[in-house]
C-alpha cells in the first residue's frame, strides 16, 4: 500500500468523514495507539496482509476466542467480522471491544436468523444444539455448545454416540463431521458463500496443470470439493499442514487471506488459490476485506465503532462458549 499518494476519506459511524494525512505512517500510529490505550489487536487469517502484519495475534476463530478470553488489555480491537467481535464482548464484558467496520458481517451467520432457528430447535426438544462459532450472539444464546472448525469433530466425537444433535448453521461442516464421525446430526441449512463458490471443474483443471501440488480444503467447502482434497482442516490446521508436509506446492481452497501467512512461514513453497465459479482467479470474502488499515487507525483513535450487547443475551451466549473452551482444554486444544 502506498501511503504517499492519496488522502484517505473513511466513513466513521456511517455519517462522518475523517481526513487522514497522506504522509501519516499508519503502522507507527497504530502501534502508538496500542501502547497508549493498552489495546490488543486480534486479526483473523482472512484479513489483508497489512493488518495481519501489525496484529498482536493472528488466528482462526478458536484461537481468537481463547486470546480474547485471557487478555489483560483494556481494549480489544477485532480485525475480523461482526460475530468475532461479538464473541470477544461476550467473553470480556468489562472491556471495550471495537470493530473497524460494523458492516463486516458474515453470510454464514446471516443464513441462520435466531427467530427462525428457535422454531427449528423447538421442534426437536430432545436434541443438543452444537453451533459453529460463525453465528450471531442470538444463535449462541440458543445453543448448548459452541464449536469451531478446529475442534468441531473432536467435540462431537466426545459425546455419547446416541446423543441427538442439531448442528448449526453450516450444513457443509456438519455433513463433513457426520461423514467422518459416523454421527447423524440434524443440520441447519446454512452455508458460507465464499466456500461454496469454489469450482470443482476449475480445481480439477488446476490440479492437472500442477500435478505435484497437493489440494487442501476447509470443511466449509461443498462435499464434491472435499472429496478430491488431500487434506481437510480449519485455517490453522491447513497452515500447520503446509509447514510439516513434504510437498513443495499447494492448491488452497479457503479464503485467500491465509496464503499471506502460509508464504511468510514457508517462503520456499508455492501456494495457489483455488478458483471460484466466476471470472475471478481467487476467492475473497468481501466482508473480511471491509476492514482496512485506515479504518483500523480511525477505530483506535476515536474508539468507535464499539460492540454493545444486551446483557441477558450475553450471559446466555457465554455459557456454550465457556463449555467449548473447557472441552477444548480437556481435548488438548488449548
Amino acid at each position: 500500500m502506498d501511503l504517499q499518494t492519496a488522502l484517505y476519506k473513511v466513513p466513521l459511524k456511517g455519517f462522518l468523514d475523517i481526513d487522514i494525512d497522506s504522509q501519516m505512517d499508519l503502522f507507527a500510529e497504530i502501534k502508538r495507539l496500542k501502547k497508549e490505550k493498552n489495546a490488543i489487536l486480534l486479526a483473523h487469517y482472512y484479513q489483508e496482509p497489512d493488518i495481519q502484519d501489525i496484529a498482536d495475534y493472528i488466528g482462526d476463530s478458536l484461537g481468537l476466542a481463547q486470546n480474547a478470553a485471557k487478555t489483560s488489555a483494556d481494549m480489544i480491537v477485532f480485525a475480523g467480522v461482526h460475530f468475532m467481535a461479538e464473541t470477544a464482548k461476550i467473553l470480556c464484558p468489562e472491556k471495550k471491544v471495537l470493530l473497524p467496520d460494523l458492516k463486516a458481517g458474515c453470510s454464514l451467520s446471516d443464513s441462520c436468523p435466531p427467530h427462525l432457528f428457535k422454531v427449528f430447535k423447538d421442534k426437536h426438544p430432545d436434541h443438543l444444539v452444537i453451533s459453529y462459532i460463525n453465528c450471531s450472539a442470538g444463535i449462541k444464546a440458543l445453543s448448548d455448545i459452541i464449536c469451531t472448525s478446529s475442534n468441531a469433530k473432536l467435540i462431537v466425537e466426545s459425546l455419547p454416540k446416541d446423543q441427538k444433535i442439531i448442528f448449526a448453521p453450516d450444513r457443509n461442516l456438519g455433513a463433513y463431521i457426520n461423514k467422518t464421525s459416523g454421527m447423524e446430526m440434524l443440520l441447519w441449512n446454512g452455508a458460507c458463500f465464499v466456500h461454496e463458490l469454489f469450482s470443482l471443474q476449475k480445481i480439477l483443471k488446476l490440479k492437472e496443470q500442477n500435478p505435484y501440488a497437493k489440494f487442501i480444503a476447509h470443511p466449509e467447502c461443498e462435499e464434491a470439493v472435499l472429496n478430491i482434497a488431500d487434506f481437510i482442516g480449519s485455517t490453522t490446521q491447513l497452515l500447520k499442514y503446509t509447514q510439516t508436509d513434504s510437498s513443495q506446492s499447494y492448491i488452497v481452497a479457503t479464503e485467500t487471506g491465509i496464503l499471506h501467512r502460509m508464504m511468510q512461514i514457508s517462503p520456499q513453497k508455492a501456494f495457489i488459490a483455488a478458483p471460484p465459479d466466476n471470472a475471478c482467479a481467487c476467492n475473497n470474502c468481501p466482508h473480511m476485506k471491509l476492514n482496512t488499515l485506515e479504518k483500523l487507525y480511525l477505530c483506535m483513535e476515536y474508539e468507535t465503532p464499539e460492540i454493545t450487547m444486551d446483557e441477558k443475551i450475553r450471559i446466555a451466549a457465554k455459557k456454550p462458549i465457556d463449555r467449548m473452551l473447557e472441552m477444548s482444554a480437556q481435548l488438548g486444544l488449548a
